[in-house]
């Protein structure tokens, strides 16, 4: 190392120090942009850093760097797999293809750590070529790599992965790889992905005593959007209850116009858990549907009126209370109870005569005190 070459890395050390600082982070970056490939050496030592919140500014830095491509490309075959993981990070960062070879290198390698890096950095990079080795990648030992390929092919956004894809979502023995696959496949925002989501959706693994996991699922098919509709009605006619139930919290979520009058019917569904997240689904569509849940108040099945009332309380529209008032004189018990719990929610003070009514009976001390609770509320 020359004299004036060592002196340009002395004043490169010195500006990364100043990386710490926020009021000198600014110019000092410029600084070691301007240094160029004098500030690659001193960079890639800050690698090693063990202040992480500092580690994106020396990855940025470096990215913005074209001379430090050959350095960084050593590193990722030769250096602790810490450092090769972070070296990784840049390029993808700065998605230079040049770097494919390399990382194609490090997606065959023996740490875990880096395979999976690589895979996302080729990912971001984008190149089609690689596509067909990321396929390979998909069945490493490694659930964290094969995580990673997962979500580097949904970059793509390319149909012809969606098959790859969905045997990860079918058929891998752990769920969070396949939580990896359901998140590929719903981030390409793609029509030709739904039938392999609404797949996995009719696949008992997803949901059988796993109701927290089914969220990552249902999270990828709501991201579909309106492209998504058609299939969940027609999922409302699945003879697994499991899935109509997911279908309509679907529906509900999207809240598509369409669907109403098929939420509708879904109130009269002879699962308890079906009607009731039907009734739940209306509710978020707000005033019109009102109409299609206070036709479920007539049916002779308590648990549909009561979750139709249920569903009405939810909804801020003027023809609600007057509703819920005439459900206090049901003949079920469990429906007046859900009525005054209603009504409470919905703080119409039109309310008050039927609910004081309700509070000063002494026939059942439950529903007065529900009453009297009501009351307080719209105070």
């Amino acid at each position: 190392m020359n004299w004036f070459s060592g002196s340009k890395q002395s004043e490169a050390k010195k500006l990364i120090s100043q990386l710490a600082e926020t009021d000198k982070r600014e110019h000092a970056a410029q600084e070691l942009i301007r240094l160029g490939e004098d500030a690659v050496q001193p960079l890639t030592e800050a690698l090693q850093t063990q202040n992480l919140s500092l580690l994106p500014v020396y990855q940025h830095l470096l990215a913005r760097i074209p001379s430090a491509a050959p350095a960084l490309t050593k590193l990722l075959a030769t250096a602790h797999p810490i450092i090769r993981a972070r070296v990784v990070d840049v390029f993808a960062i700065n998605k230079d293809k040049a770097a494919i070879p390399a990382l194609l290198e490090a997606l065959k390698g023996e740490y875990y750590t880096v395979r999976s890096r690589a895979a996302l950095a080729l990912g971001k990079i984008g190149d089609r070529g690689v596509i067909p080795l990321l396929f390979k990648v998909l069945k490493d030992p490694e659930e964290q790599v094969r995580i990673a390929a997962c979500l580097a092919l949904g970059m793509f956004q390319d149909p012809s992965t969606f098959d790859e894809i969905t045997e990860v979502l079918l058929d891998d023995p752990q769920i969070k790889v396949r939580h990896a696959a359901a998140k590929a496949l719903g981030d390409t925002h793609h029509p030709a992905a739904i039938p392999f989501l609404m797949e996995a959706l009719h696949d008992s693994y997803w949901w059988y005593e796993k109701e927290q996991e089914v969220t990552v699922l249902l999270n990828a098919i709501e991201k579909m959007g309106a492209l998504v509709v058609d299939a969940l009605i027609e999922a409302l006619g699945d003879q697994e209850r499991n899935v109509r139930k997911f279908a309509i919290i679907l529906l509900g979520n999207l809240r598509d116009p369409r669907t109403i009058e098929e939420l509708g019917m879904a109130v009269y569904d002879l699962h308890h858990e079906v009607s009731l997240a039907a009734a739940e689904a209306l509710s978020k569509f707000g005033g019109p549907a009102v109409g299609v849940l206070s036709e479920a108040l007539s049916h002779p099945e308590a648990a549909v009126r009561e979750h139709a009332v249920m569903g009405l309380g939810k909804i801020r529209d003027e023809n609600v209370a007057p509703l819920l008032v005439e459900m206090l004189a049901d003949p079920e018990r469990i429906v007046r109870k859900q009525a005054l719990l209603s009504l409470g929610v919905l703080k119409d003070a039109r309310a008050v005569p039927a609910l004081r009514e309700v509070a000063s009976s002494r026939t059942d001390r439950e529903l007065a005190a529900l009453a009297k609770q009501a009351l307080e509320l719209m105070k």
